[in-house]
């Protein structure tokens, strides 16, 4: 069990904790989940008070985060909840509620250390009723850069890096990057298969596994998420940058409506209309992440669509094309295809301007074969080998013409 993170009764996962209401007006509270990670740690209250009336405040000697909700009452079974967390956060201790006064409920965050704290409510979307949200930030960010260099760090006999490896004409050194965005993640759990297998776990450890397979050939292999926690569309394209990767590869399991729909697919982004109504429909669903994960849209005039979807070049298309093309050549080896070619949509995540960049659905976790397949181990170290390959194909592709 990651022991950063324990829920009560043992299962693994996030802090989950669900109770009956009463009939008289208090904050009728639904759940609790934390999801602690390095980049900052997630706390989501789900409740089904409207128009909370909250102020927030820090103290010190301790160190905690306070904060008053108005004209509500305490719970006991909420009470109840909270005592009984049990959890190991890099900046959260303890988290006590309690009745202020009379109309005052109070929720005490103790902390471990200075934060930035960023709170804020979000409406109820897809299964998820309202929601307060406690984000715990670090002081000073978590630079993505500076942690891939301290792990990379140069090696002293460079001739080691120019040795070719199996089957391949070239050999890259460490100083190619690429990102690895294992989709969905925390409070967005992603497509969720007949079985309950999320899409934000699949992911992931197929991620890890074509991180492992990508560093065999000294390839400096960069995840945006490396835990079951929430990231925002547009961080994840701005921590790709951040490391100045050379390649995007974001990495999802397909759904749809009926249980027969099947097979591996690889999107890109498009520079007018998706390539197909299903392409549309997917590409709508996946930039709905940020909604269902949990962002802020404030006065900031922070928009997902306008921030995102504004800047691809041409150069970035057709190098991406060429890339998902590869990709999905590779994936027919070990999966059959959605679709014999890869198609186009307006995917948010894509929309790094200057780094070729690509979607994978991996299969159709709606499928209950391709669902018993995905939890696989063996299964998804195909995946992973298969999407290696492609990528290796591709930039052995990309060297020959180069080099005339």
């Amino acid at each position: 069990m990651n022991n950063r993170r324990k829920l009560i009764f043992g299962s693994p996962g996030f802090f989950l904790f669900g109770f009956h209401q009463n009939s008289y007006s208090s904050f009728d509270v639904i759940a609790v989940r934390i999801w602690p990670a390095k980049d900052y740690t997630r706390i989501a209250i789900e409740h089904k008070q409207t128009n909370l009336k909250i102020n927030t405040f820090t103290l010190n000697d301790p160190k905690r985060l306070v904060l008053d909700i108005k004209n509500n009452n305490l719970l006991h079974s909420f009470q109840s909840i909270v005592s009984n967390l049990e959890f190991q956060d890099e900046y959260l201790e303890k988290i006590r509620v309690g009745q202020f006064n009379k109309n005052t409920l109070r929720v005490v965050f103790e902390l471990k250390q200075t934060v930035k704290p960023k709170v804020f409510s979000l409406k109820p979307i897809a299964h998820y009723q309202n929601r307060l949200v406690i984000d715990l930030y670090p002081t000073k960010p978590v630079d993505p850069l500076l942690t891939l260099l301290q792990k990379y760090k140069p090696k002293a006999n460079t001739s080691k890096n120019l040795t070719k490896k199996p089957n391949q004409s070239f050999s890259y050194q460490n100083d190619f990057t690429i990102a690895l965005d294992p989709g969905h993640g925390g409070e967005d759990p992603g497509a969720v298969g007949k079985r309950g297998t999320l899409e934000k776990n699949v992911v992931l450890e197929i991620s890890k596994l074509l991180k492992l397979q990508l560093e065999k050939y000294d390839f400096k292999v960069f995840l945006t998420r490396d835990a079951d926690y929430f990231i925002p569309l547009n961080n994840r394209v701005k921590k790709a940058r951040r490391v100045k990767a050379d390649l995007f590869v974001s990495i999802h399991a397909d759904a749809w409506i009926e249980p027969d729909a099947r097979g591996s697919s690889v999107y890109v982004l498009s520079d007018g209309g998706a390539s197909s109504t299903s392409a549309k429909w997917l590409a709508k669903k996946e930039n709905l992440s940020d909604l269902i994960g949990g962002v802020q849209l404030n006065n900031q005039g922070y928009s997902v669509a306008k921030t995102l979807l504004d800047m691809s070049t041409t150069a970035q298309i057709k190098d991406s094309s060429a890339l998902g093309r590869s990709v999905l050549s590779n994936l027919s080896n070990v999966n059959i295809l959605h679709k014999k070619d890869i198609e186009r949509a307006g995917f948010a995540v894509l929309k790094a301007p200057d780094i070729p960049s690509i979607l994978i659905e991996t299969a159709f976790i709606s499928n209950p074969n391709e669902e018993i397949r995905l939890q696989n181990y063996g299964y998804q170290n195909k995946l992973a080998s298969a999407i290696s390959r492609g990528i290796l194909n591709y930039l052995n592709f990309k060297k020959k013409t180069s080099t005339g």
